[in-house]
């Protein structure tokens, strides 16, 4: 594989993004015994200045990376105002091991911030390792609990400050 690598913006719902969205849920499934991730996500929530999505594009055309944030404020999920909720982050198998996320996420926290954004928030699972560890290396502590899976025990929440206190 070429390690060229050309990130786009695109629309949540784009024919590329929709192909990765399954291969990650089927992922998720796996990993979780069959379930995927419920959470409502709405193409519009994606829509600068309220939100990002990327992919990444290998040499060949191949999507092999996506990832987003989107606007969240106070709610009853636990949410703060000035929230940006990182979503659906994920690498192909056979592309990982390049730092496609960790490129992908300093775009995602550097839009955010330009965005207005104080915090980014995410949500990922006791049974993905490697996500817990790159957020770590990246500046993000656990957190207490929001979000569509704040009451499962198998829900990590981590948070990272995208502007000075």
């Amino acid at each position: 594989m070429s390690h060229r690598i050309d990130l786009r913006t695109v629309p949540y719902d784009h024919p590329d993004a929709v192909k990765l969205n399954d291969q990650v849920q089927l992922e998720y499934q796996e990993r979780y015994d069959g379930e995927g991730d419920a959470t409502h996500l709405d193409p519009a929530m994606f829509v600068p200045p309220h939100g990002l999505y990327l992919l990444a594009y290998d040499a060949t055309g191949t999507p092999v990376a996506s990832g987003g944030w989107r606007t969240q404020d106070e709610n009853d999920e636990g949410y703060a105002n000035g929230d940006a909720e990182l979503k659906r982050m994920y690498v192909v198998p056979e592309a990982r091991g390049l730092g496609l996320a960790r490129r992908i996420l300093a775009i995602l926290e550097e839009d955010a911030r330009a965005a207005g954004r104080h915090r980014m928030v995410l949500e990922t699972g006791d049974q993905q390792p490697e996500a817990i560890a790159l957020y770590l290396s990246s500046g993000y502590a656990l957190s207490e609990k929001f979000g569509h899976y704040r009451f499962y025990e198998s829900s990590r929440c981590m948070t990272k400050p995208l502007t000075e206190a």
